[in-house]
């Protein structure tokens, strides 16, 4: 504990209701690092309407009959897989909230309200601005503040500055996951006192994250691949890297449908096997976020490329860790295996950034700094 404020409750509000680890592991994690400083740390149940299970295959459904139908097998083992991980590891609220309207019955407490990490406040993910996820539910009198929030992007439109500002103004102190965050609170809002901390996965150090682990199930060194978007150039690419380095290839699936790309399948493991894959591999093969804040957590070599959108996270957190050119800039660059990350540097600035983190917090929970 760090200076815990006993009886002090904390209410959460982030994003636990999308089909992604990283998803999964910033909620965790949020949790386990307030738990430092407040008694009693609940995640608010919510689901945004846009992103049902039901919501997504209809509109997959309409742009694309047989991918929407493909879709169906892998929402039925996630629901399984999050409801279990949720019941066991998040302590959440007792009421579920699915619309702004529903949020008019939320049980205030005398406590603090905390937005919580991931994409947050991405107007694009979000199909416009969510106004729970901005605490709107929460009187202006209450304390309320950002522990690294993202926009997810490097700009907003007028319009969603617009619908947010009066959100964001009640605010008593912002985080961001990326220094883009900073800027646009700057400039669009007019917020100047906001701070660019890294992901909370990371603001908890890997001895936490091994504690979690499971057991490996794999002998050996292996490449390991985590891609959320995929393509033909990115598969080849996958293909000659492992003919370069000799390594197997192991893919982990989030979808059932990926069941038929290259390498040894891992169909939708549970949570925390996650930490162990990216643990215990040579290479993480990835245009993740989160599988390259693990792979760096946990001094795996990750091969990064970015995704053709919000790839700003991904360049954000390579700069502050020095690490910039295990990205690579096109599907010939096989030179990435002889340019080694610096752990050492890589673990000396995350152990700083993770004293910053605890210095934002401090300053919210015992008005230091």
């Amino acid at each position: 504990m760090k200076g815990c404020a006993c009886g002090l409750k904390v209410s959460v509000i982030t994003l636990i209701d999308v089909n992604n680890y990283g998803t999964m592991l910033q909620a965790f994690a949020t949790q386990k690092k307030l738990e430092e400083y407040a008694d009693d740390v609940e995640i608010i149940d919510y689901q945004r309407k846009t992103n049902s299970e039901i919501a997504i295959i209809i509109e997959l459904c309409r742009s694309n009959l047989l991918r929407g139908l493909a879709y169906i097998p892998s929402v039925i083992i996630w629901r399984r897989l999050r409801k279990e991980f949720i019941k066991k590891h998040l302590k959440t609220s007792a009421s579920h909230f699915k619309s702004n309207e529903e949020f008019d019955n939320f049980p205030l407490h005398d406590g603090i309200y905390c937005t919580g990490s991931d994409q947050v406040w991405n107007t694009d993910y979000n199909q416009g601005v969510v106004h729970p996820l901005y605490l709107s539910f929460v009187p202006c009198d209450m304390r309320k503040f950002a522990y690294a929030a993202s926009f997810g992007k490097d700009w907003l439109d007028e319009e969603m500055v617009a619908k947010s500002k009066k959100y964001i103004e009640q605010y008593e102190r912002i985080s961001v996951r990326e220094s883009d965050g900073v800027k646009i609170l700057d400039k669009l809002y007019g917020y100047q006192d906001a701070v660019h901390l890294v992901d909370p996965t990371l603001a908890m150090p890997p001895e936490f994250w091994r504690g979690y682990a499971c057991e490996p199930k794999i002998e050996g060194e292996y490449i390991l691949i985590y891609c959320l978007n995929q393509s033909k150039a990115f598969e080849t690419y996958a293909k000659k890297l492992s003919e370069k380095t000799g390594l197997p290839i192991f893919r982990l699936c989030h979808r059932v449908v990926h069941m038929i790309l290259c390498g040894k399948k891992i169909l939708i493991p549970l949570v925390f096997e996650f930490i162990t894959l990216i643990d215990n591999a040579k290479y993480v093969l990835t245009d993740s976020f989160h599988g390259t804040a693990f792979s760096m957590n946990l001094n795996t070599e990750p091969i990064v490329i970015y995704p053709g959108r919000y790839s700003g996270r991904l360049s954000s957190f390579l700069n502050l860790v020095g690490a910039q050119h295990r990205a690579i800039s096109d599907f010939n660059d096989f030179d990435v295996i002889n340019r080694p990350v610096d752990f050492a540097h890589v673990n000396k600035v995350l152990a700083y950034e993770r004293e910053r983190v605890d210095e934002f917090l401090r300053s919210i929970f015992h008005g230091e700094g």
